[in-house]
């Protein structure tokens, strides 16, 4: 069996299909571990999210910051800005479904045996995997309880930074942020969304999540995407993997289980140049 990671399809569902066919996946013997931002600005988000759903067990798939909003238009009437692109999922048949399935999907997935946490975005210093999970668990059963209570409350950047005794929609809307928009934080672990460049593109304290000191976490190997900027970045005990298809760069696919570190790419069909 070998462990395919793939980076944010936001929607490109010709450059996934394709994907999928050279990395030579076998239903019977592989699985499919998507990042998150299945969804969103590219063209074909509706045939990219029936597309997973119908992987079943084959998909391991974490919530991004585009699914998210998708839940939120969806269940709450979030706004859909100029974009997005949303709505064909919003007025499709198979749409209580296709939200119904997306909302039962994790913001942190750990296998017991493996070394690789699947997220959207990253971790703040502080947290274990264990912490990580417990955190990703709190937002799943909030969602699976009563969905509209956290979308309606999940937008906005406060609070900053991380601590245990944080409770309620905020201890949810701290943890959402970390897991699906976090780049930059401080050694302290504040977090900001304001940096959005390259790694190197912040003033201090600001530094990329992954740079600073992870002593919690250094165990596993963090798979993740969200940073088109950063593009593919194997070092650090972190695998990233957003290489920006929806901005014309590439969608790419990692062995996980290849000990050469075996990567797969196909170029974007989408008519725009690379940007965050």
């Amino acid at each position: 069996m070998a462990r395919w990671a793939i980076g944010d399809v936001q929607g490109c569902g010709d450059e996934l299909t394709e994907l999928i066919g050279r990395i030579g996946f076998k239903s019977d013997r592989d699985q499919l571990w998507f990042v998150g931002d299945l969804v969103n600005r590219g063209p074909q988000s509706l045939q990219v999210l029936r597309l997973v759903r119908s992987l079943g067990d084959n998909a391991r798939c974490v919530l991004g910051n585009h699914d998210l909003h998708l839940l939120a238009a969806a269940l709450v009437g979030a706004k859909l800005r100029k974009s997005d692109t949303l709505t064909e999922i919003l007025q499709a048949p198979d749409r209580d479904a296709l939200i119904e399935w997306l909302l039962q999907r994790p913001l942190a997935h750990h296998e017991p045996g493996r070394d690789d946490l699947l997220l959207h975005a990253g971790v703040v210093p502080q947290w274990t995997v264990a912490q990580t999970l417990e955190l990703a668990r709190e937002v799943q059963q909030s969602l699976g309880a009563d969905p509209r209570i956290l979308l309606s409350a999940m937008y906005g950047d406060q609070p900053d930074r991380w601590q245990g005794s944080l409770t309620g929609v905020d201890r949810l809307r701290f943890a959402v942020n970390v897991l699906t928009r976090l780049r930059f934080c401080s050694p302290d672990g504040r977090i900001d969304f304001k940096q959005k460049g390259k790694p190197d593109s912040a003033p201090a304290p600001w530094v990329p999540w992954f740079k600073a000191p992870r002593r919690a976490s250094s165990g596993v190997r963090i798979v993740f995407g969200h940073w088109s900027a950063l593009g593919f970045y194997d070092a650090d005990h972190v695998l990233g993997l957003d290489t920006g298809c929806i901005w014309g760069g590439t969608l790419t696919a990692f062995n996980l289980d290849a000990r050469d570190g075996t990567a797969i790419s196909v170029p974007s069909r989408q008519p725009h140049s690379i940007e965050d």
